[in-house]
């Protein structure tokens, strides 16, 4: 039987076998940079930009850049090639790459990437009927503690407001401020704001995680002639908003239809989000709402 390999500090291993240790520092405090990145058609999207993400990441947590990033650039085509047989011709990857101290005492570092078929389900009929945020009381992470450019695995406050969100509303992702009450971002997405007066609005760059899909975004928005407008954002302006949408690794693009429980413009993805996703699609050579429709009826 075919088996998923997954890579770790040097060698392929089963990914049934994959494992930290308990006393690894990533386990124990969470300290551990990582990326997750998509494959089109087969091909890492934007290998180099998450990278130099994961350098810049390495760099402010104090691990050693140049020979982790080496085996990562390595692994992740390594990683396609050798789980190739194991998907489908217009099925895709989900890569997580990810970097943790070691165990303590040990200066050595623990260095993984593996993966598994993009979970299409998960998201599928959301580019058709949009789906609902809630605006947290949990905070996004004051930059005293780490800064917002650090992509890392301590992310429980991420955990906490999305489970509040499901709890007050079934099915609702949640929607963090930044400390001084200005709109950050979501768990795991960058949010944006489409007013035909104004264009495109994303909350500012140093106050975010700010992602590859939102570069995309920006560099298709300037193709299509729509501005693109980096500012603080109030909760007010989310609430009347002509267009949400998300954009993140998975997905690239979601529309947001309901925004605490108040619709946002027509009450269903609006015709900004669809250009958006249209040009996207023509950029990678995918359908990505029907790729992840048909998928997720095969693996229900």
């Amino acid at each position: 039987m075919d088996t998923l390999l997954a890579f770790r500090n040097g060698n392929w291993i089963p990914n049934s076998e994959l494992r930290i240790s308990v006393d690894d520092v990533g386990f124990q405090t969470g300290a551990t940079v990582t990326e997750r990145l998509r494959t089109f058609r087969h091909n890492a999207f934007r290998l180099d930009a998450h990278l130099r993400r994961m350098r810049r990441s390495l760099e402010i947590v104090g691990l050693e850049a140049e020979n982790n990033l080496v085996q990562i650039a390595q692994a992740i085509p390594e990683f396609i090639e050798r789980n190739a047989r194991l998907l489908a011709d217009d099925d895709d990857w989900s890569i997580v790459a990810f970097v943790t101290p070691g165990v303590l005492g040990t200066n050595r570092p623990t260095v993984c990437v593996h993966g598994q078929p993009l979970p299409f389900q998960l998201w599928a009929g959301q580019y058709e009927r949009g789906l609902s945020v809630l605006v947290s009381d949990i905070r996004q992470v004051p930059s005293n503690c780490w800064p917002p450019e650090l992509k890392c695995r301590s992310r429980m406050h991420y955990y906490l407001a999305d489970a509040r969100a499901a709890a007050a509303q079934p099915g609702a992702r949640a929607i963090l401020l930044d400390q001084d009450g200005f709109v950050a971002e979501a768990t795991t997405a960058n949010i944006l704001l489409y007013r035909e007066e104004e264009g495109l609005v994303s909350p500012r760059g140093e106050h975010i995680l700010s992602g590859v899909t939102l570069g995309v975004v920006e560099e298709l928005a300037d193709e299509l002639g729509i501005p693109f407008v980096k500012r603080d954002l109030t909760v007010d302006e989310l609430h009347a908003a002509d267009e949400l949408m998300l954009a993140s690794t998975s997905v690239c693009m979601l529309p947001i239809v309901q925004c605490d429980r108040i619709s946002i413009g027509t009450g269903r993805p609006g015709q900004v989000f669809r250009r958006l996703l249209a040009a996207w699609c023509e950029l990678v050579g995918v359908d990505v709402a029907k790729q992840a429709s048909r998928f997720a009826t095969r693996q229900a």
